[in-house]
């Protein structure tokens, strides 16, 4: 008879406990057997501290892409809502809003190395089923030479203040670079830091970005790293701003978040809410959402889009129900709109966002890196067609 290494391991701990005396515990000796993964595997482990010589810009001088209102007064620099806000928008919202989702800082700079340091609002870096790249991490974007957006490094924090070394051994050249900031987390200061000597050129924040107000999916749930977010990757491919109004558990389609988005000079709204939503308050709070913002932009393209089912709603009658209904009542305020009129209203259906074959989610729920690649891809040529008019 064949026994697992481990009770042998196990075996051997108690004799010689019995034997010596000896008090160390049997999973205190196993334990000390399990390799470090990170000195098997250094590209595990957190990123290099930055080096003691480095120029460093900090980010406020310039500013930052899905920051909105930045000449209204803020608690906080890096809140995505003003401090008017406070009060008026639910305490929910107001303190989801503190988190940086959809922030993102671009350069120019020809350093060999590039370098970060931020200090993280809240000390929780990850979340149960979403990693602390995503939650917590600052995520590297530069264009090649053809400008297009590809991906360089991601940070690996696992202290509160992070000042790292996010990638070395750049090719030469002067580039262009995207740092989006954390999506579950919120930053209290943020710097960039390139080698002594570099050429480094700051970027101003581009004007009339594409909006999205919606969920926790909005929000971020559960990118692996802040780039892979839907609203990120729209961005990179129509190489515009974005704002990301996506407030975790919250996304209701309210009129006092309405009431800042009419304020936004904004080159579309894309309200994805229903994820949030029972049926009997899509119909009631739709229309009046859309007429708020038809009425402040009668030119800007509006998008309204159905919930994505959940990805085993095939086995769960309950929620597959839930969805279809949620569908209906948006649709039916979609008809209502534009039968009255509206115009430059567009729609997107719901059934398709994740795939179907049940691989786009973390928990069913929250997208993965695969469901929001899918996601985009669904809303790029609606929001082209939108910004083409």
């Amino acid at each position: 008879m064949y026994l697992p290494l481990h009770t042998y391991r196990l075996t051997l701990v108690l004799s010689l406990s019995l034997i010596t005396g000896w008090s160390m515990n049997a999973g205190e000796l196993l334990a000390q057997k399990a390799p470090d993964v990170t000195k098997l595997d250094p590209a595990l482990a957190v990123n290099k501290q930055a080096a003691d010589n480095l120029q460093w810009h900090g980010v406020t001088s310039w500013g930052l892409e899905g920051r909105i209102l930045p000449d209204q007064k803020r608690e906080k620099w890096f809140d995505r809502l003003p401090a008017s806000a406070k009060g008026k928008v639910t305490d929910a919202v107001w303190n989801l809003s503190r988190d940086s989702a959809g922030m993102m800082v671009r350069f120019k700079s020809d350093s060999p190395s590039l370098h970060v340091h931020y200090k993280l609002r809240k000390s929780t870096l990850g979340l149960p089923h979403m990693p602390a790249t995503g939650v917590s991490g600052v995520d590297l974007y530069a264009r090649d030479e053809a400008g297009k957006w590809k991906w360089v490094q991601v940070t690996r924090p696992a202290v509160q203040e992070v000042k790292a070394e996010i990638i070395k051994g750049l090719a030469p050249g002067f580039r262009e670079y995207a740092a989006y900031l954390p999506l579950y987390n919120g930053v209290e200061f943020m710097s960039i830091g390139v080698e002594p000597g570099s050429r480094f050129e700051p970027m101003t924040p581009r004007d009339r970005p594409i909006v999205f107000y919606g969920t926790s999916i909005t929000h971020g749930a559960c990118a692996s790293r802040p780039g892979m977010l839907h609203t990120a990757i729209l961005g990179r491919w129509l190489d515009m701003p974005v704002v990301n109004l996506g407030f975790s558990g919250n996304g209701r389609m309210d009129q006092a978040v309405g009431a800042y988005l009419t304020q936004i000079d904004a080159a579309a709204y894309v309200i994805d809410c229903l994820p949030n939503m029972q049926p009997a308050d899509v119909r009631a709070k739709c229309v009046p959402l859309v007429n708020l913002l038809r009425s402040a932009k009668p030119e800007t393209p509006i998008i309204l889009v159905e919930d994505r089912r959940f990805t085993n709603d095939w086995i769960t009658p309950a929620k597959q129900a839930f969805h279809t209904e949620n569908h209906a009542a948006l649709r039916a305020a979609y008809d209502a709109l534009t039968k009255a009129g509206v115009k430059k209203l567009y729609y997107i259906e719901g059934d398709k966002l994740y795939g179907e074959d049940t691989e786009g989610a973390t928990d069913a729920s929250h997208a993965n890196d695969l469901g929001f690649m899918r996601q985009a891809t669904i809303f790029e040529p609606v929001l082209r067609q939108a910004l083409s008019k």
